[in-house]
């Protein structure tokens, strides 16, 4: 960990330097926020390096001159190259997610010391993915457009029958930090709870509130299917023919992970037919064709990759950010840290 000698409110204050994509940073940082990144280190708030390799006068000068890289979206990668230009950097504070696009073996080759604010992201995913689960069980799309076509009276206790979420049976895919949130925000309700992960055994599935099951039985059970696995090469299209060939008709999936986690060739004829529903926050590729069905099928529920921060949201970010900021100036670990040796079994 960095070294605290000289770091403190009262004593040396590091340079820091902000760097990420144009237009981030306005919308990242409150007033308030501001205020207290510059009570905690030397910075110029309105310097934002969007480009490290090749940098503006002034960047290359701050850069040269920093202890820590505060960084959000965009953040371009700290290649060895761009590391050669920051003989003082220690430490980098992610204000967001996955740091997989900018952070590179030459920081960890380095010694670099880094956080995320993955933790404050996770809560909106998941707050989503709860509303979706509900949603679901209550089949409340498939109903609100059956009632505007309909605009009359109906007997919807009859068309519903079966619907509701009580003692209904949801499947998670993957124990990840979204992933475990959900199953926190489920325990309150009446409902069963399947985890498929390989990483976690039985005893800590049952610690967790929830049973163990393989995948393919958790898609043969579950009424709901909700995939927070990460994106690497073990998790690409986990999701195919034999999974959603299991799942139940009637039954819905939830997608707020990574399009590359399902194969939509396999589950677009499952969507079309009508016998499955979906919540697809992302797809693969991100933007779907302008021709894809999944704009007009009634059964799919289609989002913007909106469950993430967005809005005021990413304020929680900045706040975890700059606590992760003051723990540098006084010399403690990070609450956060990103540990290499995790990365791979990470988003």
């Amino acid at each position: 960990m960095h070294d605290a000698t000289d770091n403190g409110p009262s004593g040396h204050r590091p340079r820091a330097l902000l760097s990420m994509e144009a237009g981030i940073a306005e919308r990242l940082f409150t007033d308030a926020h501001l205020t207290r990144l510059t009570g905690l280190v030397r910075i110029d708030p309105g310097l934002i390096a969007d480009r490290l390799t090749d940098p503006v006068p002034a960047v290359a000068a701050a850069l040269a001159e920093a202890e820590l890289l505060i960084t959000c979206w965009g953040a371009p990668p700290l290649t060895a190259a761009v590391l050669d230009g920051a003989p003082r950097l220690r430490a980098v504070v992610h204000a967001a997610g996955s740091v997989k696009h900018h952070i590179t073996d030459a920081c960890w080759e380095r010694g670099l010391d880094v956080a995320s604010a993955a933790g404050a992201n996770a809560l909106p995913v998941a707050e989503y993915t709860l509303a979706a689960i509900l949603f679901a069980g209550k089949n409340v799309l498939g109903s609100a457009l059956r009632y505007r076509s309909l605009r009359a009276e109906h007997d919807w206790r009859a068309e519903l029958d079966g619907a509701g979420n009580y003692r209904r049976t949801v499947g998670i895919v993957g124990a990840s930090r979204i992933g475990r949130r959900v199953i926190e925000l489920l325990r309150p309700f009446d409902l069963d709870v399947l985890l498929y992960d390989p990483y976690v055994d039985a005893a800590a599935a049952a610690a967790l509130g929830v049973t163990s099951v393989p995948l393919d039985e958790l898609c043969a059970r579950s009424q709901v299917v909700s995939v927070h696995a990460p994106q690497i090469p073990a998790t690409l299209h986990m999701i195919g023919t034999a999974q959603l060939a299991a799942m139940a008709d009637g039954s819905t999936l939830i997608n707020t992970a990574r399009g590359s986690l399902i194969d939509e060739d396999a589950l677009l004829p499952e969507l079309v037919s009508g016998r499955l529903h979906a919540v697809l926050d992302v797809t693969e590729p991100e933007l779907p064709a302008a021709g894809s069905p999944l704009y007009d099928l009634p059964n799919v529920l289609l989002t913007p990759h909106i469950a993430g921060s967005l809005g005021g949201e990413i304020h929680r970010m900045a706040d975890q950010a700059l606590d992760e900021v003051e723990r540098f100036v006084k010399g403690v670990p990070f609450a956060d840290p990103v540990h290499p040796a995790a990365l791979h079994l990470s988003a």
